[in-house]
């Protein structure tokens, strides 16, 4: 295979420093500007791309979720003007969904609703804007640009794909993973660690076995950080891979959670393509858990999304659904979405709030497991 433009930025880029922390070779092979995986648009969603997500399988993940934002409105006191945004939207479908259900089944939450979409690859925000014709959509290229606002905060499969450190238990001492040149090839190598951030998320994990490589997600309590400032009133809600952390940080996951994607098939050499290649790594959620704690919001709910959409399917579904054609596909998309074979137990589904009064969220009626905390 012949090297793509990035492999030849990273080699001139570990060329002169020696070696980079696998984080900001993650962060090159997702984020660069041009020949980024996601930012490039080269990400392929769906049967026929790289990795699948709930959007894929139809609009009834939008529909479920609509209500659930509806409630959350309820929640909030119906305010006049109730922000939805997203990032990570992609081609914009899970949007288009969503406004859709509420235009259908929640008008006067629709009336007040305002959508804003992070998206800072300008080729995504041109898929995103012709998906979204029709509804009035507003972008904002980082969160840091986005003004502050009452209402939600939307991701799904977005932490997921954050730059993490790769690090490694020698059993004396934790070690940062590097990438190097080995001739033509990136290869791994091991560092000291000098971020006294990482030194501190490494410090709340539990005791692991010498060789034990794993991965730390900072990037993502940075973001919530962030996310905190602009949210004045409202919920954060977040749909990703991950684990409780006793779970996350079991002494056998001895080779931690990172992967890469291409094709649907998990490939053997993360560094092999940098810019085609989806690499992601799982999330710890009690760490997010405590830094919302931190951050001045407080837990709002956490499960698996089996448990999830089966809770939002009773705003949804009728005691005897009926027999149409129309109906019996929102059944197999439901049941895709909840299954615990298929993405019912792959997901999870953590909500955090900032609220005057605190009330319960259909979402996490049958929430299941705890976060540890």
């Amino acid at each position: 295979m012949t090297p793509g433009p990035l492999t030849e930025i990273l080699r001139a880029r570990i060329a002169a420093a020696g070696s980079i922390p696998f984080r900001n070779f993650m962060e090159a092979a997702l984020y660069h500007p041009e020949h980024g995986y996601y930012t490039s648009g080269r990400a392929r969603i769906g049967r026929g791309g790289d990795f699948f997500t709930s959007v894929s399988v139809g609009p009834l993940f939008g529909t479920l979720l609509a209500q659930q934002f509806a409630e959350m409105w309820e929640r909030l006191g119906r305010p006049g003007e109730f922000t939805i945004v997203e990032q990570g939207a992609h081609h914009g479908d899970f949007a288009r969904d969503t406004l859709a259900a509420l235009r259908a089944l929640a008008p006067a939450c629709f009336t007040a609703t305002r959508y804003h979409i992070i998206e800072p690859s300008p080729t995504l925000r041109a898929a995103q804007s012709a998906a979204l014709a029709g509804f009035a959509v507003q972008w904002f290229p980082s969160l840091d640009a986005l003004p502050a606002f009452t209402g939600v905060h939307f991701s799904n499969e977005l932490l997921d794909a954050f730059p993490v450190h790769l690090v490694t238990w020698d059993g004396a001492a934790w070690r940062e993973t590097h990438v190097a040149l080995a001739g033509d090839h990136f290869a791994f190598t091991d560092s000291p660690i000098t971020s006294a951030p990482l030194h501190a998320a490494l410090a709340r994990l539990p005791s692991v076995p010498a060789g034990y490589r794993t991965e730390v997600n900072l990037a993502a309590l940075t973001w919530l950080d962030s996310l905190a400032t602009k949210l004045t009133r409202g919920f954060a809600l977040i749909i990703d891979y991950g684990f409780p952390r006793a779970e996350y940080y079991r002494p056998d996951r001895t080779t931690g959670t990172i992967a890469g994607y291409a094709q649907h098939r998990r490939v053997a050499d993360l560094l092999a393509a940098p810019g085609e290649t989806d690499l992601t790594a799982h999330l710890d959620f009690t760490a997010l858990a405590e830094r919302a704690t931190t951050a001045g919001l407080r837990l709002a709910g956490f499960t698996d999304q089996h448990h999830f959409i089966v809770a939002l399917s009773t705003l949804h579904f009728p005691g005897t659904i009926p027999n149409t054609a129309a109906s019996q596909r929102e059944l197999r998309a439901f049941k895709t979405l909840m299954h615990p074979q298929m993405m019912g137990r792959a997901f999870h589904v953590l909500a955090m709030e900032k609220t005057d009064t605190p009330a319960p969220l259909t979402g996490f009626r049958f929430a299941t497991p705890a976060l540890g905390l």
